[in-house]
């Protein structure tokens, strides 16, 4: 779905450059034996132009472009068989990935913890994560405020051992032997806090059901983990 094709240096300004050159480095070093420069850059170039299109922050898209870039370069190198940690992939798919898919990534990633892998995507990612969903997980105790919406790319799709598809309907990928499941749910876009608690309880509902379906036992409450759609996982 996302272009790979880098952008010409050119396009890039002096802080751009030097940001980006910063992020390859750093991609360059988890991904050492696996992938090579150029398509660390490749992936990484392509990550920023999907963000600046967006109109993100423009003093945040390298830092943007760098988390997305190690997401689809994690997702690859499960496709191309150079990652097995025996983990299950779960991938959450709505529309904007501002809202529904954002809160079962966040309840999937706190109750997994370390034992399974989560991402997210959307058909047409929105500017950002929506608040009242930020607060509506935060009274869980689950922080999904350093979130970001953002595009189903081809290897994340491939990757997942179980796709889930809220609200996208025919623009929702379909691979031929990956698991797929529907949720039916409201979509939280322009409701308040108390309007998306019960969206949001039913999706944790859904999560745990998944978890147990996966053969994982929830985390005991009150241990926060790191979302795994930004946590280190080397390849």
């Amino acid at each position: 779905m996302t272009d790979t094709r880098p952008r010409p240096p050119e396009g890039f300004s002096v802080d751009q450059r030097l940001a980006l050159r910063t992020a390859a480095t750093r991609l360059a070093a988890e991904f050492d034996g696996t992938y090579g420069a150029e398509t660390i850059e490749r992936f990484l170039h392509a990550s920023y132009d999907q963000f600046a299109t967006a109109g993100s922050v423009p003093h945040h898209l390298p830092l943007l472009a760098e988390r997305f870039a190690r997401q689809r370069l994690r997702a690859l190198a499960r496709v191309e068989g150079h990652h097995r940690d025996g983990r299950p992939v779960a991938l959450f798919l709505c529309t904007h990935n501002a809202g529904r898919s954002q809160m079962a990534l966040g309840f999937f990633a706190h109750l997994a913890g370390e034992r399974a892998v989560a991402w997210s995507g959307g058909s047409e990612p929105g500017a950002e994560v929506n608040p009242a969903a930020v607060a509506a997980m935060a009274e869980r105790g689950v922080d999904i405020a350093g979130e970001f919406p953002k595009p189903w790319t081809d290897e994340s799709v491939r990757a997942a051992d179980v796709v889930v598809t809220m609200g996208c309907g025919d623009a929702c990928p379909v691979f031929p032997g990956t698991r797929y499941e529907s949720w039916d749910l409201d979509d939280p876009a322009g409701l308040d806090v108390a309007d998306v608690r019960p969206i949001r309880d039913d999706i944790e509902r859904r999560v745990r059901l998944l978890l147990d379906q996966l053969g994982i036992d929830p985390e005991p409450a009150g241990r926060a983990h790191p979302n795994t759609d930004t946590r280190l996982e080397r390849p």
